[in-house]
Parts: C-alpha cells; sequence; structure tokens
C-alpha cells in the first residue's frame, strides 16, 4: 500500500439509509478501503502520455456536502499514481480560481463542489466564508472567478464536473453552456442500469457494450442540456426510473458527456454519489479515460450530438 495515502477514518455523522429509498450508507475510508480500490484502478493509462499532466482536484462545498467529497479525492489519487498518467493537487482555496493560479494545470476537477442555495453560486459562497467584503465586491469578485474559470477551458484547459459539481454556477446561463446544462432535480437514490449511448465510442470502452447497475441519484438537468451542444456517453431510461417530475424526451436522461469548449474540454459525469460505485473496476476505467480526454491525451469524438 502507498504511504501517500493516509487513513481517512472519519465516520460520516449522518446516514442516508431508507429515507432515499435505497440502503447505502456512508463508508470509513480505511486502508482497507484504500488497498480495495488500488487492486481495482487500472495500471496503464489508454493512451501514454509524453507529458507531466498536472490537475486541479477542487473539493470544497458550501451547500450539500456530499459524504463522498474526501471518497473521490482518494480515489483520483490512486489513479494518478497507479497510471502515471497525471498528478492530483487537491485544492480548497477559491485562491486557486484566480487566473494566474489556474495556468499551472492542464485541467481542473470539480469534486461535488456544491454551492448553497438559492443563489447557487460557490464563488460567492466562499467569499463570503472567507472575507469581508460588501456584497457589492463579493459580486464583482465571483462573476470574475466564473470568468476566469470559463476563459481557462475556452483557452485549452480541461474541465472534469463530478457529480453534483453540476451546479456549481448553477443560475447562470453562460457557466451551463460550458456545462453542458444545469442542475433540475433529483428523485430519491434507486438501482438504474446505465448504458452506453454509443458502444464504439473510446471513452466508454470500459463498460465493454454491457453498462452497469448501481445505487446512484438520477439526475435531471434543465437550462443549456436541452441545446444538446455536447457528446452523450451514459444515459438512463426514464420509464425505469422511480419519482420523475415531468416528461422526459425519447424516455432518455444522458448522465454523462464530453464537449468542446472554445480550445477546451469537459467532461461530466453524474455517476459518484455514492463510493461504493467506485468498486467496479469498469467505472474507475471510465474516470481514468475521461480524465485523459479533459488533459488533453485521450481523443475522442466531442462534436455535439445530432
Amino acid at each position: 500500500m502507498n504511504m501517500k495515502h493516509q487513513t481517512l477514518a472519519a465516520l460520516v455523522l449522518f446516514s442516508i439509509g431508507t429515507a432515499f429509498g435505497q440502503n447505502i450508507e456512508p463508508i470509513e475510508i480505511t486502508e482497507e478501503w484504500l488497498a480495495k480500490i488500488e487492486q481495482l484502478a487500472p495500471s496503464d493509462p489508454t493512451v501514454k502520455s509524453t507529458k507531466n499532466r498536472n490537475v486541479l482536484v477542487f473539493s470544497k462545498a458550501t451547500g450539500f456536502d456530499h459524504w463522498t467529497i474526501p471518497h473521490n479525492n482518494e480515489m483520483l489519487k490512486i489513479l494518478a499514481e497507479k497510471s502515471k498518467a497525471f498528478q492530483v493537487n487537491v485544492g480548497y482555496d477559491i485562491s486557486n480560481f484566480e487566473a494566474g493560479n489556474l495556468k499551472k494545470y492542464d485541467a481542473v476537477i470539480l469534486n461535488n463542489s456544491n454551492p448553497s442555495g438559492p443563489d447557487r453560486d460557490l464563488f460567492a459562497d466562499l467569499l463570503r466564508q472567507n472575507t469581508t467584503m460588501a456584497d457589492a465586491e463579493i459580486t464583482k469578485k465571483a462573476s470574475e472567478y466564473e470568468k476566469n474559470l470559463m476563459e481557462y477551458v475556452s483557452g485549452g484547459g480541461g474541465l472534469m464536473i463530478m457529480h453534483g459539481a453540476i451546479t456549481v454556477q448553477n443560475n447562470s446561463k453562460t457557466f451551463s453552456k460550458l456545462s453542458g446544462g444545469s442542475f433540475d432535480y433529483h428523485p430519491k437514490q434507486q438501482e438504474m442500469h446505465v448504458k452506453e449511448v454509443d458502444e464504439k465510442h473510446p471513452l466508454v470502452q470500459a463498460f465493454k457494450d454491457n453498462g452497469f447497475t448501481h445505487v446512484d441519484e438520477p439526475y435531471f438537468f434543465n437550462n443549456a442540456y436541452f441545446d444538446y451542444n455536447f457528446r452523450p456517453l451514459l444515459y438512463i431510461e426514464a420509464d425505469k426510473l422511480e419519482g420523475l417530475k415531468k416528461e422526459v424526451d425519447n424516455n432518455t436522461v444522458y448522465v454523462a458527456w464530453i464537449k468542446k469548449h472554445g480550445k477546451g474540454r469537459v467532461f461530466y459525469t453524474s455517476p459518484s454519489h455514492n463510493a461504493q460505485s467506485f468498486e467496479n473496476p469498469e467505472l474507475l476505467q471510465f474516470f481514468l479515460d475521461g480524465i485523459q480526454y479533459v488533459v488533453g491525451d485521450l481523443k475522442a469524438d466531442d462534436s455535439p450530438m445530432k
């Protein structure tokens, strides 16, 4: 076991339990869990990188605090160290979104960094928590951070958005166009069969045309999602789900996609609400392939869907 992975055995104090329809409870990060993920993680990247890829994993939430945030950090560290495809830098400070700091990285991973409601503005939340700036100054500076991130991606940077982090700037129409959509709602946690949109696409080869089944929150989206300005990778069938509030076009809910934004690349993956899902080696391979796409190593068709 690599000694860089320190045990983070902090038991989460709340339980998801049956309130969400499935008995999926938080698990501790133990040496045993880390060893299991390390064993299941892919040894070799799909593409051998000739560059030293540097990735920021931003892991600070101000709203709903997903218990998997520290698990995601450890899982991503394992993927990085075992594959040698990239290096992980975990960040929590808003200064990471200064334009000069973003330039240090080939990609940014937003790790369930949910803001609070109703504003749904992570940057404004962080400024309120960590500065004494007046409201008008916060609004201006938060807009600057959003612009910095968008210009970073359009200039050639990569962005991976994990699960709830799609809400980072959820009320911003321009950010919605960058990310491919905004969060609308989710029914209760439930078992779902996630399927490949195109089994020949290089970013879903891990699933071998079988998809996968796991317990997760089925996310539904609005705003730019309905422009379909992305290349969808994974979907779920709406009529197999419980708790829908709205009709769904073509019975299809896309839960992972990639897209171009200027010269940069964006990868969104809704699967990652429960750390138990990481015990599927195919999902770990999918995450690694997505990271290789956003840093620019793995080439794939990211043209918008027809």
